[in-house]
């Protein structure tokens, strides 16, 4: 295996990654705040068929995205109303969200396009496409001829789209966030000791809102990345799981932004190898593609149960906050 194939494999991996990553970093906001979000597949599906469906319809992949955006935030919503206003299980309110994303994206998208649920494809104008930096080559002939250093910065940090390069931004300015602002302070107080909180004269139930809201935009770039960016529309069940895999990769992260980018850059180098060597023999004996598809969900639940150690979760996590009277 050349260093030009290795550069390759570790470009597919920050392709796949992105969208693991903002749904990571919106669990991360959210359980911070004290409120445990199952319903992270959920509303990346959501995301991913609004945004699709409007990206299609107004041919504007900005359009799009706002849509698939204001499609997650609503689901949000709804689990924060559910877990905050209503003191409901928040487990429950997160799994009903999964259901009722997976079974109406279906029946919308068969309503509106009549393709067996899924959206037409859509043309480049309705997408995200790739950003090549200044100095960087853009044929593979081209980085070829370059030496390491250019290779690096042409095939691996160069060509990405735009989302890509905010979910990166997205992880320093989360640490910025949670560890240097008084938000941050705040926002990790309601998690361990609401009671404290409240008693200092700080709303718990706003803050706790702004955490899911926050959570619910992340899911949202994260399910229109999916949709305009790294396929060309919609299909069904396009999640294929990320958001249960995100969850495992923040409880690995121990609820710490750098770390969680670690686990989602993992994740993303297992998916690129099972899609990159998918035609394996070992003897004579063909391995199953099937697999291959299944080794990354299966790699990354093993690496993640060995190295996680003891995690523990935010002490008010998943508890609803009841104000003394």
């Amino acid at each position: 295996m050349d260093f030009l194939t290795v550069l390759q494999i570790l470009d597919s991996s920050i392709r796949l990654a992105t969208p693991l990553l903002l749904a990571c970093l919106a669990g991360l906001f959210s359980e911070r705040a004290g409120i445990f979000d199952i319903g992270l597949e959920g509303k990346m599906l959501a995301a991913a068929f609004f945004s699709a469906a409007f990206a299609f319809t107004s041919g504007s992949v900005w359009v799009g995205l706002f849509a698939g955006v204001g499609a997650s935030v609503f689901l949000s919503g709804l689990h924060g109303a559910a877990s905050i206003t209503f003191r409901g299980n928040q487990l429950i309110s997160g799994v009903a969200i999964n259901f009722l994303a997976a079974g109406l994206t279906v029946v919308i998208a068969q309503t509106w396009f009549s393709q067996g649920g899924r959206t037409p494809q859509l043309p480049s104008e309705a997408r995200f496409g790739n950003i090549v930096l200044p100095g960087a080559e853009s044929t593979i002939r081209e980085i070829a001829q370059l030496g390491p250093l250019g290779q690096i910065y042409s095939e691996l940090i160069s060509g990405h789209s735009i989302l890509v390069y905010i979910a990166f931004l997205i992880v320093p300015l989360t640490w910025w966030v949670l560890f240097r602002t008084r938000f941050g302070l705040r926002l990790r107080a309601v998690g361990e000791n609401p009671a404290a909180v409240d008693t200092a004269g700080i709303s718990v139930v706003g803050m706790r809102y702004a955490a899911v809201i926050i959570c619910g935009v992340l899911c949202g770039l994260a399910g229109a990345y999916l949709a305009t960016a790294l396929n060309a529309g919609f299909v069904k069940d396009m999640s294929a799981g990320r958001g249960y895999i995100a969850l495992a990769a923040l409880i690995f992260a121990k609820w710490r932004p750098w770390y969680a980018l670690m686990a989602c850059l993992l994740f993303g180098f297992f998916d690129a190898v099972g899609n990159r060597f998918q035609n394996i023999t070992v003897g004579e004996i063909v391995v199953p593609v099937q697999f291959m598809q299944a080794l990354p969900y299966i790699l990354v639940v093993i690496v993640l149960a060995g190295l996680v150690g003891r995690a523990i979760p935010p002490r008010a996590g998943g508890e609803p906050y009841v104000k003394e009277r």
